[in-house]
């Protein structure tokens, strides 16, 4: 039996180099996700000011300001609040459906237009909002533009990296996002601190900018090879291909997606295919995985950094200014994850990332509950004990940050085969912006019920997804994307749903116990 989430069968090697045609059309494509990050980031900032809390959520603002006494744990306990933040996501939900028919019949780069001339609007409105109603509106076309980015950006860099460096290039996306949460943290530091209150339209305004970036980009990139084949412009692909790998020798690589693409053609449901026994591994990826992703917790501290930090005793400027330390730590640490992904392989970063965010969970839970208690009120905190909070919490954003949230992106997008993949990425898009929705709502009023064991109900969901990675999720290092059916087959749990009849090999390469040798479906 093969090795727990091994490989035992080796494959092809397609030829090509990693030209900077291709970096730097990654580079501008992974792009996409600052509108991503920089939503994440501006959120939990804004709502800790002052300003824009007396004007659209003055029960929330008098509860902070006119009581000093009451429960840290639940000072922000409203569903308006939340519903403010949430919103955005139930749109993304609705939007990567509709994505997916986008990406798959016009290709990857329309899809990325859309998104940001939505989250562009979104912006627009939000800056400018007048009351709740605007806000709310302006967020849900934030969300659809994040909907159309996150389903199609991930799909982009797949299909056009290397497979050498596939991982590498991929987690640009999640880099993106860490580098708009830290934006975000910068500027609501900064503009908290003008006079008259108007900061906060500066912070959803300034949202313009990164969309203007992704839609910038999404005219000038070109379309991936898959998707020019899948339109059927085949010539116009082959040459594509030949200077995104640098190299004249591409008809091996090329002939694998034209077969790829026939068969995904002959598809006419991918929905309803995605429920075929043989996409049964594919299927729990596309759910799990996001599940899993938001269930780390991570987004408790990235939507609430500022809020959580101000909970757990430091003032308004001081908590704007720890969000910004945990922002930096995201950047730096995603950056391990872009050194070491196609090194050390996803099973390895997913396993250390996973211990390492239980264990300062649990620390980071002694800790609260100690000066905290069930009554939320701390007193005056020591100030090496809140340094002691934030040095485990920042430990813990690391640890994220070079495990779960870049490979929570990357190996989905990797994994599905053509016919299914545009319909499997809207899957995991949606199961992602479903619980990134839950939690968001739900949170503040979690942390007002179970207190400093809110982080406790989340160090569990880490001990189980990570038990899930040792057992059910294979390593997918260095395999092109279009041979990416021999990982379930020679896993020793999925091979009992994908088999050489389901995915034959392609171009003679000898695998499995017949050695079948003919084109993949």
């Amino acid at each position: 039996m093969p090795a727990v989430g091994g490989i035992t069968a080796g494959g092809k090697e397609y030829p090509g180099n990693l030209t900077p045609f291709v970096t730097v059309t990654c580079v501008v494509a992974a792009m996409g996700g600052l509108i991503f990050g920089y939503d994440i980031g501006i959120s939990g900032g804004v709502t800790t000011m002052p300003s824009f809390l007396r004007k659209f959520f003055p029960s929330v603002y008098r509860k902070q300001m006119e009581d000093k006494s009451t429960n840290q744990y639940c000072q922000y306990d409203s569903q308006k609040l939340t519903m403010f933040t949430s919103s955005l996501y139930l749109a993304a939900l609705v939007a990567s459906i509709v994505a997916a028919t986008v990406t798959r019949r016009f290709g990857r780069k329309l899809s990325m237009l859309f998104g940001g001339l939505l989250f562009c609007s979104g912006a627009i409105i939000n800056g400018a909002a007048k009351a709740v109603w605007m806000l709310i509106l302006g967020r849900m076309l934030l969300g659809f533009g994040i909907g159309f980015a996150n389903q199609s950006v991930p799909l982009y860099l797949s299909e056009m990296a290397p497979y050498k460096f596939r991982g590498a290039l991929n987690i640009g996306f999640q880099l993106s996002i860490t580098i708009g949460i830290l934006v975000a943290n910068i500027l609501n530091y900064f503009f908290a601190k003008i006079k008259g209150g108007w900061g906060w339209r500066l912070s959803l305004g300034g949202a313009m900018v990164p969309a203007l970036i992704i839609t910038v980009g999404s005219l000038v990139l070109p379309d991936t090879p898959n998707s020019m084949i899948e339109r059927g412009q085949h010539q116009e692909a082959r040459e594509k291909l030949k200077r995104i790998r640098g190299i004249d020798d591409v008809e091996e690589e090329f002939s694998d997606l034209v077969a790829a693409s026939d068969e995904s053609k002959k598809v006419e449901h991918p929905w309803r295919n995605l429920l075929q026994r043989k996409y049964r591994p594919h299927l729990t990826m596309a759910i799990m995985i996001p599940f899993f992703q938001q269930l780390t917790g991570i987004n408790v501290i990235m939507f609430y950094a500022p809020v959580l930090f101000e909970t757990i005793g430091f003032k308004s400027d001081a908590s704007l200014m720890s969000a910004v330390i945990t922002g930096s730590v995201n950047v730096a640490a995603t950056l391990v994850s872009i050194y070491g992904v196609d090194k050390w392989g996803r099973r390895f970063l997913f396993l250390e990332g996973g211990t390492q965010m239980l264990i300062c969970q649990a620390v980071v839970t002694a800790a609260i509950g100690a000066k905290f208690g069930v009554n939320g009120n701390p007193g005056d905190l020591p100030k090496w004990y809140a340094i002691v909070v934030v040095l485990f919490i920042c430990i813990y954003v690391a640890g994220f940050a070079w495990s779960w949230g870049p490979l929570g992106w990357l190996v989905p997008s990797e994994i599905f085969p053509l016919e299914i993949r545009s319909a499997a990425q809207s899957i995991n898009v949606s199961v992602n912006m479903i619980f990134t929705f839950l939690i968001a709502q739900v949170f503040l009023t979690m942390l007002c019920h179970l207190k400093f064991g809110l982080f406790l109900f989340f160090a569990f969901f880490v001990l189980v997804m990570s038990v899930f990675v040792y057992f059910f999720v294979p390593e997918t290092k260095g395999i092109p994307i279009e041979e990416m059916s021999r990982v379930w087959k020679s896993h020793w749990y999925w091979s009992r749903y994908v088999t050489d009849e389901d995915f034959p090999y392609r171009g003679g390469v000898e695998m499995g116990k017949n050695g079948q040798a003919v084109k993949e479906v």
